[in-house]
Parts: structure tokens; C-alpha cells; sequence
């Protein structure tokens, strides 16, 4: 048996899940933040047998699409730090897609 952890964008997680719960796989989903674009991200833990890892993968592909984004990034500053003449320039960054990681489990008990 096998546990999938897959970090996604927040706004594809939902039809990630409803596309996994179609072809009858569990997730649960764990909201998560960080990167370099400080976006909401949310984590599916799924938990599958050896031989269906494949096919999370596939579904995982098809709707966690890597995209472009127009994003304004500001730089981190401390509560009441001010940059002066700092030009907050708009940058095409790539969003979407996902972090999977795929790990052995040792025991699985449903109680």
C-alpha cells in the first residue's frame, strides 16, 4: 500500500478531489500555504494499493495543470517596514501543477 501526499494550487484541489472520489479513491485534503508566491495551497493525502498509483497520477496530471500567471510580488518587510521607491513590477510566473511525494506504508488499520 502506498500514501501520496500531493501539494497543489488550492483553486484545482477541489476538482482534483472530485475526480479521485469518482474513481473511488479516498482524499483527504489539508490546507497548506508557502513558496515563493506566499498562495494558499492545499495537500491530498491519498492512500492507495501498489498497482493504482499510476492512475492517481493520471488524474493528478489532468487536473493540476501548470499554468502562467501575472503576479505582483512585494518583498517580505516586517510589520511597519517601508521601502522607498520601491516599483512593485508585475512578473509571469508559473502556477499550478503539483509536489507528489509517493511513500511506503507499513500498516493501515481502519477503526
Amino acid at each position: 500500500m502506498k500514501l501520496i501526499f500531493a501539494v497543489v494550487h488550492a483553486e484545482d484541489a477541489k476538482g482534483a478531489a472530485k475526480e479521485l472520489n469518482k474513481k473511488q479513491f479516498g482524499v483527504t485534503k489539508l490546507s497548506s500555504s508557502g513558496g515563493f508566491l506566499r498562495k494558499d495551497n492545499c495537500t491530498l493525502m491519498i492512500g492507495t494499493e501498489d498497482e493504482k498509483v499510476g492512475e492517481v497520477m493520471d488524474v493528478l496530471k489532468e487536473t493540476c495543470a501548470k499554468r502562467e500567471e501575472v503576479e505582483i510580488v512585494t518583498p517580505y518587510l516586517s510589520e511597519g517596514m517601508q521601502i522607498p521607491n520601491y516599483a512593485y513590477t508585475p512578473i509571469k510566473v508559473e502556477a499550478g501543477g503539483a509536489i507528489v511525494f509517493v511513500v511506503d506504508v507499513a500498516e493501515f488499520w481502519k477503526i
